[in-house]
């Protein structure tokens, strides 16, 4: 292992200065306290995630979970939406007050489609259309209701101009 700043020799060269034991103590038991609640806070934001899902998967047809249904992280939902483009859908969903993104925050930015999900064997299309919803204990189940209230109309519309949507009106 190589230094990032070199140390004196009390520190065997790995580290300069002497290690901050009150922000050390401090990091521990911040950690202890976290992980005593952490069983119920994923149980909690679990229940959330499935609740938006079964209500945005049930209004909107041609629509899909990307990923495993049980073997998951609690917080994290990934939908696909058929005939769209994920731009728009992030575009009016933060004109009503809802974050959410089309991939990790690395890639924030990109107009392509996640490289994850193109791994997954999610086609082309899809992964433009995906839209991933990060959740946390600081959210509730008003604002799923909200978020599935809110989204299938942005959907319909944007289904209306997209180029990926073959079915939509000819104008």
């Amino acid at each position: 292992m190589r230094p990032l700043i070199v140390g004196g020799h009390q520190e065997r060269g790995r580290r300069a200065g002497t290690e901050n034991v009150a922000s050390v103590v401090g990091f521990g038991k911040a950690s202890e306290l976290a992980a005593a609640g952490i069983e119920h806070e994923n149980t909690v934001v679990r229940a959330m995630r499935d609740h938006l899902e079964n209500r945005l998967l049930a209004a909107i047809p041609d629509s899909r979970l990307n990923g495993q249904k049980d073997n998951r992280l609690p917080n994290t939902s990934n939908i696909a939406f058929s005939y769209v483009e994920g731009e728009g859908i992030l575009l009016l969903l933060d004109r009503v007050g809802v974050a959410a993104s089309s991939g990790s925050a690395c890639t924030s930015g990109s107009l392509e489609p996640s490289h994850v999900l193109r791994a997954m064997g999610i086609p082309l299309t899809l992964a433009h259309g995906s839209t991933r919803f990060s959740l946390s204990r600081y959210n509730s189940m008003q604002e799923m209701d909200y978020v599935a209230e809110v989204l299938p109309p942005i959907i319909e519309r944007l289904r209306m101009i997209s180029p990926f949507n073959e079915k939509r009106a000819n104008f």
